[in-house]
């Protein structure tokens, strides 16, 4: 099992790779995640959050129907008002990762404004939440400090 430190080292390598943010939700059972760590801006997980947009975003619909990666401009969206305002906020390139292991899911999206992401970069960040996914998956065994522990590092990615 990864430590919380392992967790942090692989979130902070999440942050550095995803300039303008990025948001991870491990182990997805029904409507919530064992873990949700988000590292986009404060202003926009509040105008995604007052808007319900976890309802409507394209990421979200494909990460939870899919597994493997794609790039945010070639989602279907039937409305695209989710990624206009993603973009509005600085969202402009990005990404969206799935996996699914052993009935457990993780969905991720990773996101820039200066450029798409490369092909080796998607794989490789892929790669890095499909290891997190199965080093998580015994989680449950974590005490509840450890528990705790990954949860405020959610808190600390966010940016202000």
């Amino acid at each position: 099992m990864t430590s919380n430190a392992g967790v942090g080292q692989v979130l902070g390598q999440f942050n550095a790779l995803s300039p303008a943010g990025f948001a991870v939700a491990l182990h997805i059972k029904f409507t919530s995640s064992r873990y949700l760590f988000q590292a986009y801006r404060k202003d926009w997980l509040d105008y995604y959050s007052a808007h319900s947009f976890v309802m409507h975003d394209p990421t979200v619909h494909w990460g939870l129907q899919n597994t493997g990666h794609i790039r945010w401009s070639a989602l279907n969206a039937d409305d695209d008002t989710v990624m206009i305002k993603a973009a509005e906020h600085g969202l402009k390139f990005g990404f969206t990762a799935s996996v699914l292991d052993q009935g457990s899911r993780s969905v991720a999206s990773f996101a820039r404004s200066d450029r798409e992401f490369t092909d080796p970069e998607m794989a490789s960040i892929s790669g890095m939440l499909a290891q997190l996914h199965t080093d998580t998956l015994t989680a449950q065994a974590l005490s509840p400090e450890d528990h705790e522990a990954l949860k405020r590092l959610s808190i600390l990615l966010t940016r202000g």
